[in-house]
């Protein structure tokens, strides 16, 4: 039976009302992305349902071949996006439209400056996905089945920015076919988009690289192939970074990617990104993201967190094995040694990608660390067997630069050590200025001995799992751990 058989008006999430106003205002002058944005869903839900089916083939019902169609009716002033995925149940679209369940909302809302330059960046980085819909439509109507209900129990909902802004209706109806269809009622001066041939340059733009056919009429807009398992050289920089997009659903360029197939004894695609930013749930450890995980092109999970360890968490991406089973569980994810084998390769690929920036590409690197820096230490104590390698990615504050940026490496510090100094000083403190100013220093600088500044959380964590740095051992400065002849030489003249 259905959840209920009435006609329910229920309020937005206080967050929701004022995500909506943000969008309206501060994405209108990138509009085309709700497109984007829309269609990405409706791949999502494909996936969905062609996991679900593996253990409940029944789910297919009639219908095998998944597809997103996009419709435009120019006399109504609508398009329809369509998809036959997995659908919603009532509870479902609640959760998901009606409310923001996602970590670190109250930071991203205390972060907006009313600029809407600067405020669209804030959106894109905290991601919109339905409600992008509404930069182009004042009423959006969704209908939707999850697959495996009777065509009854289908749910209709709607929401009316002009009439009734801050609200949505929800209601039983009846649909044959499962998955779901978002109909867009567009705002006056928007008839430029009821133009099929401008949808389709839309779409070959944002949302050629998804791996299911996107059909208007009777004709596939996209090339409706795995992206990441093309030949890299048939893929160009935009694709990758539309791509990338679709995954993360973040309206910025990642910062860096790397692509490989994998061939041995383990046979896998990888295809990884670096974020140009932080996710505002960067913190959040319970909520932590993983890799998308598909067996031999058929999607497994959407976060596959046994992939990558802990600080590498703000990677996004794809892998795609040819050896795992396709019925695969969380539960046994954590106890198969080709995941094991898999995850030291993506660990190791991710690492030698910020290995090749560090060198060769510091300005970006610089963007790298000064967003993901923290998180980076965290692999110190985490992981014994790249513990020289993560040593010579990270950064500090020093008293040789006299300044809050994290710029200096322990090979910078080695470099400019005293001819008689045999140790790598630091000095901890809860902020930059107090690290700075801390009395332990005064002896350090007569003498010209540079010493770390540390001031991050993680930085005792950090220093209490790195004993030394190419033997020079680390030395806390507030220890009384100093050899007063080092630096001799130099006063002496």
């Amino acid at each position: 039976m259905p959840e209920t058989t009435t006609r329910e008006t229920l309020g937005f999430q206080a967050e929701v009302k004022q995500l909506l106003d943000l969008m309206i205002h501060s994405l209108y002058s990138n509009k085309e992305i709700f497109l984007r944005e829309l269609i990405s869903n409706a791949a999502d839900a494909a996936d969905k349902l062609r996991f679900a089916a593996l253990a409940n083939n029944a789910l297919y019902e009639s219908e095998p071949e998944l597809k997103v169609r996009i419709a435009v009716d120019k006399a109504a002033r609508t398009i329809t996006v369509s998809d036959n995925g997995i659908g919603m149940s009532r509870a479902e679209v609640i959760q998901n439209i009606g409310i923001i369940a996602k970590s670190g909302t109250r930071e991203f809302f205390q972060q907006l400056t009313g600029d809407q330059a600067k405020d669209a960046r804030l959106i894109g980085k905290f991601g919109v996905s339905f409600y992008s819909a509404f930069i182009v439509a004042d009423r959006v109507t969704l209908v939707t089945r999850r697959a495996g209900l009777p065509a009854i129990e289908a749910v209709r909902w709607e929401c009316d920015m002009e009439k009734a802004a801050g609200q949505y209706s929800i209601e039983p109806t009846e649909k044959p076919g499962r998955g779901t269809d978002v109909i867009l009622h567009l705002r006056e001066g928007e008839d430029e988009l009821l133009d099929e041939y401008r949808l389709k340059a839309i779409i070959r733009k944002y949302s050629d690289h998804i791996a299911i056919p996107i059909v208007m009429g009777d004709e596939a807009i996209n090339q409706a192939s795995a992206l990441w398992a093309r030949p890299k050289q048939e893929i160009n920089e935009e694709q990758y970074i539309e791509f990338y997009k679709h995954i993360a659903h973040d309206f910025e360029a990642p910062l860096a990617w790397t692509h490989n197939r994998v061939e041995g004894r383990q046979e896998y695609i990888q295809l990884l990104y670096i974020p140009a930013q932080a996710p505002y749930d960067l913190w959040d450890r319970q909520q932590r993201h993983g890799l998308k995980l598909y067996v031999r092109r058929v999607f497994i999970m959407d976060d596959a967190q046994q992939l990558l360890p802990p600080y590498l968490r703000f990677v996004r991406g794809v892998v795609d094995s040819n050896d795992l089973p396709l019925n695969i569980s969380r539960e046994l994810l954590q106890q198969s040694r080709d995941v094991d084998a898999i995850r030291a390769g993506c660990t190791k690929r991710v690492l030698d990608l910020l290995d090749e920036l560090a060198t060769n590409q510091q300005e970006k690197y610089a963007t790298f660390w000064q967003q993901f820096g923290r998180v980076l230490k965290e692999g110190i104590g985490e992981d014994a067997a790249n513990r020289e390698r993560l040593a010579r990615l990270l950064r500090f504050s020093s008293t040789h630069a006299d300044s809050e940026e994290q710029a200096v490496s322990l090979a910078d510090y080695v470099g400019r050590m005293k001819p008689r100094q045999d140790k790598i000083y630091y000095v901890t403190a809860e902020t930059y200025l107090a690290a700075r100013n801390s009395p332990h220093l005064e002896m350090f600088r007569k003498r010209g001995v540079e010493v770390l500044l540390l001031f991050d959380r993680v930085d005792e964590w950090l220093v209490a799992n790195l004993a030394e740095y190419e033997g020079k051992r680390l030395a806390s400065v507030a220890r009384g751990d100093v050899d007063p002849a080092e630096g001799a030489e130099e006063r002496a003249r």
